[in-house]
């Protein structure tokens, strides 16, 4: 596997894994949840999760990725190599039907993303339009969104088509440290509106008569989405890390990267939407409905609705770049397939599905399937069963078929890194026992509800 490629520097693995985690996640889905949720009572939920439970599983997919230097499929085949039950070679397809499923309606979201970009452009947001209208526009209409949507994905795989390290590495070298310093400006102006203290109480102080068991299960799932924990954007990336890097360090630091953006998102959309006098538990439309609405208010808000798409297309094809790597990294290495050919034909497929996804919220918002349009199937297919199933194999694999020596071998890089022996065998119990439990506990209850 020498002449694979392969990540330049730690700086280009951190902020590859770091777009890779901060996505739609942090920006669209993180501040309509913790309005949904009770606001810092959700976010503290969300941290304590994101501490116990899915950076000990994002270190363990690490180790997954790195040790087996290879694609997803790949790695669990090679991995399984003498191990009893041959059928864990093939639970690395899980994570490449995963990455289809999921950026078939994520880069609709993406599209979405890019027309509204075009329209602050052209300054079209003004105080006293109906935005709501706007929005059903920008989603339902026929071939509007299919335009952006097929925009997005070409973008994608222009970024993916030039490999790991001229294409991913490079672009998110550049991206992420100016993504992090527009949403930073965009919270700085949110924080001096009047009425903005409010906001920030609602994100900072705990009001636990919000506290109830969708409240829990909600702050687990962002955790799990926010990591990307299961869909094998961690193990293909991982693969590509060389084996001097702490990979302890690594999943820590991108953890970190992706709570630090997770709330700098909260801090530039909470406090304006508390400023304006709005609620903030709008849902999904927080951010494309309410946020055009509050810049339509602003002085100078035409610029600042201008940065702030550009961060949210930036954040989206972050981690669109990093799916369809999954997909590609599979068909390169298994199926022996160029990179052109690969990145051609799962554009293809994604956009095959992007399009009914799209179409399912407007033309063919009538087409069910299990009782809801594509676009909500395709989210619930992902979020609700092959994401946890995924990440149940992953624990289930590391911490049963992989033998203590193996994976401390490759936490401590062959003992060369020194780690406490607590600290290795408290890692070790959540993977064998706590992240499997609660993983199937948010079935059950997901299945139950």
């Amino acid at each position: 596997m020498s002449n694979r490629d392969s990540f330049s520097s730690k700086f280009g693995i951190l902020v590859a894994l770091a777009g890779s985690a901060v996505g739609l996640g942090n920006l669209w889905r993180f501040p309509y949840l913790v309005g949904n949720n009770g606001g810092a009572v959700f976010i503290i939920l969300y941290l304590l999760f994101l501490i116990v439970i899915c950076l000990p599983m994002m270190i363990t997919e690490f180790t997954i990725g790195r040790r087996s230097q290879s694609n997803v499929f790949g790695a669990f085949k090679i991995l399984s190599q003498g191990k009893k039950g041959k059928a864990w070679g093939k639970i690395g397809f899980i994570s490449v039907l995963s990455a289809l499923v999921i950026l078939s309606f994520y880069s609709v979201v993406g599209g979405w993303t890019v027309d509204y970009i075009t329209q602050s452009l052209c300054f079209n947001f003004k105080e006293g339009l109906d935005y709501e209208q706007m929005f059903r526009y920008s989603s339902e209409n026929a071939f509007r969104p299919l335009i952006f949507t097929l925009v997005f994905l070409l973008l994608t795989a222009l970024v993916v088509i030039m490999g790991v390290n001229k294409g991913i590495e490079k672009y998110t070298k550049v991206m992420m440290p100016l993504l992090f310093v527009m949403v930073i400006l965009i919270a700085v102006r949110s924080l001096t509106l009047q009425g903005s203290n409010e906001g920030v109480k609602f994100l900072f102080r705990p009001d636990w008569s919000k506290f109830t068991i969708d409240t829990v299960l909600a702050a687990l799932g962002q955790s799990f989405f926010s990591l990307s924990i299961g869909c094998g954007t961690i193990i293909t990336y991982a693969s590509y890390v060389k084996r001097n890097e702490n990979i302890v360090r690594l999943s820590t630091e991108t953890a970190l990267m992706d709570t630090l953006f997770a709330l700098l998102a909260g801090i530039a959309i909470m406090p304006a939407v508390f400023a304006f006098g709005l609620t903030p538990e709008e849902g999904p439309g927080l951010v494309f409905v309410i946020i055009p609405q509050i810049f339509s208010q602003l002085p100078m808000g035409g610029i600042f609705a201008i940065l702030f798409f550009v961060v949210l297309f930036f954040a989206a094809l972050s981690s669109s770049i990093s799916l369809l790597e999954v997909m590609v990294a599979y068909m390169i290495e298994e199926i022996h397939w160029s990179r052109k050919t690969a990145v051609a034909l799962s554009t293809a497929l994604v956009t095959i599905l992007s399009v009914l996804c799209s179409l399912s919220l407007g033309v063919l918002k009538n087409v069910s399937v299990l009782g809801s349009n594509i676009f909500d199937f395709m989210d619930k297919l992902s979020a609700n069963i092959l994401l946890p199933v995924g990440g149940l194999l992953f624990v289930l694999f590391a911490g049963w078929k992989m033998s203590d020596k193996e994976y401390f071998d490759e936490i401590t890089n062959d003992g060369n890194l020194k780690f406490k022996p607590l600290f290795l065998n408290v890692l070790r119990f959540i993977v064998r026992f706590v992240a499997p439990l609660v993983i199937v506990l948010i079935m059950l209850v997901s299945l139950l509800k």
